[in-house]
């Protein structure tokens, strides 16, 4: 019985979808998403350059945005060449092992970025709740330990994962509903009971994300207390506005995600065009979305990515010349 399964599996071929009942029209909507994932790409990797060549950007903010950063930039090229291969070539086919790999570097990098948006709440909690020892908790070392910690969380709890959905068995060649490999997706094709496998995927989406999403909740409910006691209302209103880009990274990340998971395991009659609509904002949105807000609201960023465009630009010397000759 395992040598059968081991073939099977092996020899299983799964058929990716891009959005059911609009193949004619995929040449078009590939523009829009190539220009996404382009901003996503160029977006995150901007953000990280300049946290990297800045060193008044060296601080634990900025050491939190360039993790989420990267988190965004690897779930950004893990799904890239299935999504466009599909748009572009119509590659629906895909191997096991690929779709495997593929499926759980998926799963790996968003519930890395889950982790990450837990430790940016924690230093949100710190800097308005404690800020007189925000410098002494938040080192450089325990930046480092933070960074092993989510690391060593993903491997834990994804490697078991990964061993067992490569001993089971599945059908032929079965379509799957996205241009990507999802868990909720692959279980539904195996020859074992897949709503075993389904909950107990969404155990651990739950225990993972839900935790995450609960300590973030409870971080901003004491954020809240602290900035309600102030009596200044213009410092009130300072301190809300450095979370105002945690809080719509958190928003953009966990609703989409919540969303197509209860669509794929609780409600079966949804159409698989929503699926595919659904799985595709939520890989897109958050890596597109999180290096624009933070560009726009956070005026350290703002000005870094200026000067660089400046220094790097063709003009730059031009502009710098010009602003010399009318100071």
């Amino acid at each position: 019985m395992p040598t059968f399964n081991n073939t099977t599996s092996s020899s299983s071929i799964f058929l990716l979808t891009a959005f059911p009942g609009l193949e004619l029209v995929h040449a078009w909507i590939s523009i829009p998403v190539c220009c996404l994932y382009i901003i996503a790409l160029l977006g995150n990797s901007m953000i990280l350059f300049v946290i990297a060549s800045k060193q008044s950007l060296h601080k634990p903010m900025y050491y939190f945005l360039s993790m989420l950063s990267a988190a965004d930039l690897c779930l950004t090229i893990t799904t890239l060449p299935t999504v466009l291969g599909v748009l572009w070539f119509h590659a629906r086919e895909i191997s096991f092992k690929a779709c495997i790999i593929q499926m759980f570097c998926v799963h790996a990098f968003s519930f890395l970025e889950s982790s990450v948006l837990v430790a940016m709440a924690f230093d949100r909690f710190m800097a308005i709740c404690n800020p007189l020892k925000y410098a002494t908790v938040l080192t450089d070392m325990m930046i480092v330990v933070i960074g092993l910690i989510i690391c060593i969380r993903q491997v834990v709890f994804f490697f078991p994962m990964f061993l067992a959905l490569k001993s089971l068995s599945f059908h032929g060649s079965q379509e799957l509903s996205h241009p990507f490999c999802y868990h909720p997706d692959i279980i539904k094709h195996t020859y074992r009971n897949p709503w075993i496998n389904s909950f107990l995927g969404m155990f651990l989406q739950l225990y993972l994300s839900g935790t995450d999403l609960l300590f973030i909740i409870f971080s901003y409910v004491l954020i809240l207390h602290t900035v309600l006691s102030i009596v200044s209302p213009k410092k009130q209103h300072k301190a809300l506005n450095t979370c105002v880009c945690h809080i719509c990274a958190v928003t953009i990340f966990y609703v989409p995600m919540i969303s197509l998971s209860l669509a794929h395991r609780l409600f079966n009659s949804t159409p698989s065009v929503v699926c595919s609509i659904l799985a595709n904002v939520y890989l897109l949105l958050p890596p597109v979305v999180n290096p624009v807000i933070y560009s726009l609201k956070t005026k350290t960023i703002r000005q870094a990515i200026l000067q660089l465009l400046q220094s790097k630009g063709p003009c730059g010397s031009n502009v710098r010349g010009l602003r010399g000759r009318w100071g």
